[in-house]
């Protein structure tokens, strides 16, 4: 037997509680996995509070990552002892999740976690970090370098950007921190921000080509703020966009593009192939600084803990990342 929070639908809506389950009860995979740390990610919390439709099919374990060893394996590559992380591919959506106490996972799906790494800071990093990460990837291999100029981070406070900020300034970027919190700027500077904007500069409609100042730009904001990123991005400069915050419209024009070069490239964390996902793995092991780490933080809960976190979660009043020690 083992635990975990399961999301049920009713006649009368939708309940989520701990559980205790028979190993049968796991869904099919070849990779069964003892879960040491799960996380509760926005997703997470809009699962579990049914305050948006996640879940596609019940009942649902929640938890979008998780980090574990493998008990028992029939996939090539993978073998009982391994210690294992997993971040997106629709777990906890439309396949049992991580904030349980057992796993039974695609091995497509893993990836080793980097000896850099114990599992509960793996989770510290998440999803979040680990979209970060193949944001500034996806910059580098476009070409955007040190050399060309300043590169924003939009949403700066948020698990994307303030690890976007750290891995962007460790590989020597001049980065700029764009923020709606003006308390939070010596954190921004900690974290290697060069300097901080408020948002209230990029988040209203603006003039669809501006005066170049953005060699590259990491957005998880989304709508004006990411049409104004775009506009006043330099010649043959990128933008990585990974999140809608402020919404998923993009009112822009074709002349940053055609009259610039200017690369939009989307960033999808769920499905990304083994390749680019070890890859954002390996930069976060070799350029996160471990103290880094700790200031942006994060909580450690138990399972059943994470029911009314998830409710604090969606109504913004938790700060910095929420972890699951599934075994408390």
């Amino acid at each position: 037997m083992f635990s975990a929070i399961v999301i049920d639908k009713t006649e009368t809506g939708q309940t989520a509680s701990v559980q205790q389950l028979d190993e049968s009860a796991l869904p099919e995979g070849n990779v069964t996995i003892d879960v040491a740390y799960s996380t509760l990610n926005y997703k997470d919390g809009l699962a579990i509070t049914a305050r948006g439709p996640v879940v596609r099919k019940w009942p649902m374990v929640p938890g979008i990552d998780l980090v574990g060893t493998v008990s028992e394996s029939s996939a090539p590559g993978f073998a009982a002892g391994d210690t294992v992380v997993l971040n997106g591919w629709g777990v906890g959506e439309g396949h049992w999740g991580g904030l349980s106490q057992k796993a039974r996972l695609n091995g497509d799906w893993l990836i080793k976690l980097p000896a850099a790494f114990t599992g509960e800071e793996a989770m510290a990093i998440g999803t979040a970090g680990y979209t970060a990460a193949l944001c500034v990837d996806a910059l580098v291999n476009h070409g955007v370098s040190p050399d060309q100029g300043e590169v924003l981070v939009t949403g700066a406070t948020g698990g994307v950007g303030s690890v976007a900020v750290a891995l962007l300034a460790k590989a020597g970027f001049t980065v700029v921190a764009s923020s709606g919190k003006a308390s939070e700027a010596e954190y921004l500077t900690k974290l290697g921000a060069a300097s901080i904007i408020d948002r209230a500069e990029l988040s209203a409609p603006g003039k669809p080509f501006q005066r170049e100042r953005w060699a590259g730009v990491v957005d998880s904001v989304g709508s004006h703020t990411l049409a104004n990123a775009i506009a006043a991005t330099k010649y043959r400069g990128a933008v990585a966009a990974c999140g809608l915050a402020q919404g998923s419209d993009l009112a822009t024009t074709v002349m940053p593009f055609i009259l610039r070069g200017v690369c939009l490239l989307g960033v999808d964390s769920v499905m990304c192939p083994a390749g680019p996902r070890m890859a954002a793995w390996d930069r976060l092991a070799r350029d996160l600084d471990k103290d880094l780490l700790a200031l942006i933080g994060g909580s450690v809960i138990g399972l059943a803990e994470a029911i009314p976190a998830a409710a604090d979660l969606i109504d913004g009043k938790v700060r910095g990342r929420i972890i699951v020690d599934v075994n408390r």
